[in-house]
């Protein structure tokens, strides 16, 4: 018997079902996930910013954040850093000087309007982990519907072929033909085009799939179930976060579609040949 993985806080064992030439392989297997966890940065008992990251390395995470952020000047600014789980996340405190406190109070006006992923502005942990109503629809759908989808939407990635730098994320109906394609620089920000595309165009999104150009994030799935659409399927690995959402959400997840292969992670039943 192989001798299993050590246990990491950044990685997961899950049980997955593989696609391997367009057919679904009988059983399932273990397959390691990313972690992804929300967390939260506070300078000086100032809650900062709130991401979803790796649980790992999150000294370094904190102080290369506020170094890139300019909230410190050096390493020597940071006096304490502690770690503390709570609210199925990770909160992370530093101790800074106090003239850098006095700096970072003067520029949070004006860093609430800043672009960025979406997070940054969310200030409390079970606000990122907002609940979303399980998908009651989600009639079942074929995997070659679900693999050319994928092929069709990489196919339309008009920016993105001419910059290289884009994401996409595709509708399309039970048959697999793709309706709609969004694309933009973020992944999120590529999907919520899509929602609010699906929503200004009143099209029955949960009769349908949705595709995506990234890995399948915590918050990928969060924005697919809360638009109805009960199959997500992206072209890269999801995080087992995304996949526990999933799971609750009633959303079957597929990831590494490339080609004819594919892995299930979620609700593979609503999966056909």
């Amino acid at each position: 018997m192989p001798t299993p993985p050590p246990s990491r806080p950044d990685c997961t064992q899950v049980q997955v079902t593989r696609v391997r030439g367009g057919a679904l392989v009988p059983g399932v297997e273990a397959d390691s996930v990313a972690e992804e966890t929300p967390v939260a940065l506070e300078f000086n008992g100032i809650s900062h910013a709130t991401m979803l990251a790796t649980p790992a390395d999150l000294e370094d995470f904190a102080v290369g954040f506020a170094l890139s952020e300019g909230i410190i000047d050096g390493v020597s600014d940071v006096r304490g850093i502690d770690l503390l789980p709570q609210c199925d996340g990770i909160v992370v405190q530093l101790e800074i000087s106090t003239a850098c406190e006095v700096r970072l109070k003067s520029r949070r006006r004006a860093m609430a309007g800043r672009t960025g992923c979406g997070l940054c502005g969310v200030e409390t942990l079970p606000e990122v982990l907002r609940p979303v109503a399980p998908v009651t629809n989600g009639s079942p759908v074929r995997i070659q519907a679900v693999l050319a989808a994928m092929r069709e939407m990489r196919a339309r990635q008009a920016l993105h072929e001419i910059t290289g730098a884009t994401h996409a994320a595709g509708w399309a109906g039970a048959d697999g033909t793709v309706a709609l394609v969004r694309e933009d620089v973020g992944r999120h920000n590529a999907l919520d085009k899509l929602v609010g595309a699906l929503a200004r165009q009143a099209m029955h999104a949960g009769d349908g799939i949705v595709v995506v150009s990234s890995r399948a994030s915590f918050e990928m799935v969060q924005k697919t179930a809360a638009a109805g659409v009960a199959v997500l399927a992206s072209v890269s690995a999801p995080t087992a976060l995304a996949i526990r959402l999933a799971q609750d959400a009633n959303v079957s997840l597929l990831g590494f579609l490339r080609g004819d292969d594919a892995t299930l992670y979620t609700h593979p039943s609503r999966i056909t040949p």
